[in-house]
């Protein structure tokens, strides 16, 4: 495709002031104007013919095989030219519903017959995208025209939940040297598990000691214990419309699943067993309970497969569902947003019930937008009523988390960034006070 620039429609319409105040002054001068388009259209022919050949260009794109939700990923555009090329050129990639790339044009310098540029690509939904329609232009030597060609057809690419970040995160919570948070090397030193005797060394618990070994072994030897292990951890995502609004650019909901893959894998890790389920205005899909790191890609699949909604969460039906396909006692950890009264009291009344067999930790995000409107100064009517408003739901948000407290239920309520470790704290501090 050639078609005219900016630069030469600029030139043909400067002819036309002329044209007009040349045949209004001399009537016979009126041809001036179409003599002039006749030259601007001869100067872009000229020009497309000099500009470097379509058949000899080629535009080849390197994309990422999946993409995480909430994780940037990069794309390569890399144009060539058999022939001469140009001496600049513009890719753009045609967006997606799911991702937008940054940025929507990249300009490329050649140096030589062939140049790169790097696109950012930041999926916004989880599902899959097509991805991969692209258009190659350069101008000629005059920069009257534009000579388009057309890349590749699209490719499919999978948003999946991001998994890269969980085992970040996982490596790094793991790490014996971190800084933060709660170390996970509680196989000994905690729980109720017999594990071994061991000489006592430095100050220790007179509670541990063995007296019959140590009398019969001549040294003073101890009990060591380890946490209790193939507890049930079942993490249950709300997948409905409050958790479907953005949070620092990501739903709610994808949000949710890396913490809750995160919180599975260190589950699975230290010997636990571990479940996924979904619920909306209905219940959804139940992955079943597994153990072993081996089944992680299980509970990976199923999460991925949550899908989004517009509906209002029905906490009745849902939590009701999750308590019948639960046999044994376990850990439930809830992943919700609540807006209202209405809804917060069906949700406490149904946690409540789930506290009768089961330890419940519940968990919310914290909402930056409403903390910046009561922290915004009053400068404007319109920003006082933001303030009041935002502080209204604040404190109803406080009322039923404190609630919950009362009632037994394990409650975090951590920003997104943090989540992760706020939830493998709360989870690790459970196994330690034996609540299972």
């Amino acid at each position: 495709m050639i078609y005219p620039t900016r630069r030469a429609v600029a030139l043909a319409a400067a002819g036309a002031p002329v044209a007009l105040l040349l045949g209004l002054l001399t009537p016979r001068l009126w041809v001036t104007g179409a003599v002039w388009l006749i030259f601007v259209l001869g100067l872009m022919l000229l020009d497309a013919l000099s500009s470097a050949s379509r058949a000899e260009a080629d535009l080849a794109l390197d994309l990422p095989a999946s993409l995480g939700m909430g994780r940037s990923s990069e794309a390569l555009a890399t144009a060539r030219f058999a022939g001469r090329p140009p001496r600049r050129a513009e890719i753009a990639i045609g967006e997606s519903p799911l991702v937008r790339t940054e940025p929507p044009v990249a300009r490329l310098q050649f140096a030589g017959a062939e140049a790169t540029a790097r696109l950012t690509l930041e999926p916004r939904r989880r599902g899959l995208s097509q991805i991969g329609e692209s258009w190659l232009r350069w101008t000629g030597p005059l920069g009257l025209t534009w000579t388009q060609i057309h890349g590749e057809a699209p490719r499919t690419v999978p948003v999946l939940p991001d998994l890269e970040g969980v085992k970040a995160e996982a490596i790094r919570l793991f790490a014996r040297d971190a800084l933060m948070g709660v170390k996970l090397q509680l196989d000994t030193g905690d729980g109720s598990d017999f594990h071994a005797l061991n000489e006592a060394r430095g100050a220790i618990d007179p509670r541990t000691v063995d007296w019959k070994q140590s009398a019969r072994h001549h040294k003073l030897l101890v009990k060591e214990f380890r946490t209790e292990r193939n507890h049930p951890v079942i993490v249950a995502i709300d997948t409905g419309h409050e958790m479907c609004s953005p949070l620092d650019g990501a739903p709610r909901v994808d949000r949710a699943i890396n913490a809750a893959l995160l919180l599975a894998f260190v589950a699975l890790k230290t010997g636990d067993r571990a479940g996924a389920y979904g619920f909306d205005a209905r219940p959804g899909g139940f992955s079943g309970v597994v153990s072993g790191a081996a089944a992680f890609p299980r509970l990976q699949r199923h999460l991925a497969r949550l899908d989004y909604s517009e509906a209002e969460t029905n906490f009745t039906l849902g939590l009701t569902q999750l308590g019948a396909l639960i046999d044994r006692r376990s850990l439930i950890v809830i992943f919700t947003e609540f807006a209202d009264a209405t809804s917060a009291e069906l949700m406490v009344e149904n946690v409540t019930r789930l506290l009768r067999r089961h330890v419940v930790l519940f968990v919310v995000f914290e909402d930056p937008e409403l903390d910046a409107a009561v922290r915004a100064p009053p400068d404007t009517a319109e920003a006082v009523a933001r303030a009041v408003t935002a502080r209204g739901l604040l404190r109803a948000r406080q009322v039923v988390l404190a609630r919950l407290a009362r009632l037994g239920v394990q409650v975090v309520e951590a920003p997104a960034a943090r989540m992760g470790a706020a939830l493998i704290d709360a989870y690790l501090q459970i196994k330690r006070a034996e609540l299972l």
